[in-house]
């Protein structure tokens, strides 16, 4: 319960007080008033965030950094798991370990184009035919749409053959411009909201345009040494265990193997910066104490259309609401959280996504709000093994030329993808229900012999052969 207090100043009489006096007695108690405010103010149970983490690290749900700030003041600050694993060497994550960000990139690409808009430089109504008339639409298409993900610009990407991984493979600027002239429009511009990588790599060409430097040198510039960043930069190639950078894992089983990397050349403006949380805090608070941008352009950053301003989110966590952005791709993850009320800051990062990122954020919130929160146990449901039985076979469909097989081994089953020489440990969430979380989710019909397969990107039946 917030405390409130009266304090009576005793003076032998109010009426030989003149105003000077008056004065210089509040200014005198002033100091005292405030540090009984700073004494009452907002504590949280870090013992209780502590078991959270703790409880995190010990299932292999998660392994990452957190900090969160208040009033330029580290409130709490932790890391779990490991940025290098070679077999049994495991190198422990610490907070000067550096992130893969993914997509907060687009609040930093953002700021930029609206640094050139307070310079005159840009206008958000700017159609893009004056950057890159070759684009479909760019008549249409304004500044302004594109930071909404409102341009119609769909996400593009090369076509996989067997010679080589689309997603480990650098891509030029020249051919990643080529691919986005070639696409089809998904929409008219403005006509609705449609998340784009395209559209924030198009603005990153754009900033080249409009500064005539690259945009890593734009980046660096403008906000990187602006602001005093120390540990943030734009990625140009593989991960770097010697510049501290974090490898990025996948849990298979109990186990963490390492997830190929998606080239940044791939991700460039859109998502290719490497950062940490401290320095991801130290950013939004900049942005919003009106060091990067001006008052003025930090509000139509936070003015938002179907759940999208320009380059920043709404969060709502424990009954409040946040600003910032969320990030990702392969296995790594962050979040960057912002409440201007109160200066508080909340930066995650992430190596390896097993607990939804979403719902780790969701605890932090209401831990540190006092709100009731319970630790999940991670806890896996028992299975009999005449079920589990019942589950075993090799299963295969029609819509693909691939088969996949499920064992037993004790009370566990097992899972192996077409072309693996080793299978995964499913957990089991309910009696036909399993998981490798944060992966896929794997449901059983033993009456029908089918298994169905759901992954992020939708859902498959596969029939057990006799």
């Amino acid at each position: 319960m917030k405390k409130h207090y009266i304090i009576l100043i005793e003076v032998p009489v109010l009426s030989i007080l003149n105003i000077k006096t008056m004065k210089k007695l509040f200014f005198t108690i002033l100091p005292a008033i405030l540090s009984l405010n700073f004494v009452f103010a907002q504590t949280f149970d870090k013992a209780k965030l502590n078991q959270f983490f703790d409880r995190l690290a010990e299932k292999n749900k998660a392994m990452g950094s957190l900090v969160i700030i208040k009033n330029g003041e580290v409130q709490y600050s932790r890391s779990i798991g490991y940025s290098e694993i070679n077999g049994t060497n495991k190198r422990p994550l610490t907070e000067a370990n550096r992130f893969r960000i993914g997509s907060i990139t687009k609040m930093f690409t953002s700021a930029i184009i609206l640094q050139l808009v307070d310079e005159g430089k840009l206008k958000l109504t700017d159609t893009i035919d004056q950057f890159i008339p070759q684009i479909p639409n760019a008549s249409k298409i304004t500044i302004k749409q594109i930071l909404g993900h409102r341009s119609g610009i769909p996400n593009v990407r090369r076509i996989q053959n067997s010679q080589e991984n689309v997603n480990t493979t650098p891509i030029t600027r020249e051919e990643m411009l080529d691919l986005i002239v070639k696409a089809t429009p998904e929409f008219e511009p403005d006509s609705k909201h449609s998340y784009s990588n395209s559209g924030y790599q198009v603005l990153g060409f754009i900033i080249e345009k409009v500064t005539g430097k690259s945009y890593e040198a734009a980046l660096n510039e403008r906000i990187i040494s602006k602001i005093g960043l120390k540990n943030t930069y734009l990625a140009t190639g593989k991960i770097d265990v010697n510049k501290k950078e974090a490898l990025t894992y996948m849990n298979l089983g109990g186990e963490w193997k390492p997830v190929h990397e998606t080239h940044p050349s791939i991700l460039y403006s859109a998502g290719a910066i490497v950062s940490t949380p401290s320095d991801m805090a130290t950013f939004i608070q900049a942005l919003f104490d009106g060091k990067i941008i001006s008052n003025e352009s930090l509000e139509q950053m936070k003015i938002m259309r179907e759940g999208e301003g320009l380059g920043m989110e709404p969060f709502n966590f424990a009954g409040k609401t946040f600003y910032g952005h969320a990030g990702g791709a392969d296995n790594y993850g962050s979040w960057l959280a912002y409440l201007p009320a109160e200066k508080l800051t909340i930066a995650y990062t992430t190596n390896a996504k097993v607990y939804p990122v979403a719902n780790i954020m969701k605890g932090i919130t209401d831990i540190y709000y006092n709100k009731p929160y319970e630790i999940p146990s991670f806890e896996s449901v028992t299975i009999s093994p005449e079920v589990l039985d019942s589950y075993v076979g090799v299963y295969a469909t029609p819509e693909a030329p691939v088969k996949f097989v499920i064992t037993r081994n004790g009370e566990t089953l097992f899972f192996k993808p077409p072309g693996e020489s080793a299978a995964v440990a499913l957990e089991a969430t309910a009696q036909n229900r399993f998981q490798i979380e944060g992966a896929v989710v794997v449901e059983f019909d033993a009456a029908k012999k089918q298994m169905t397969i759901k992954r992020r990107g939708g859902e498959r039946v596969f029939t057990k052969e006799n």
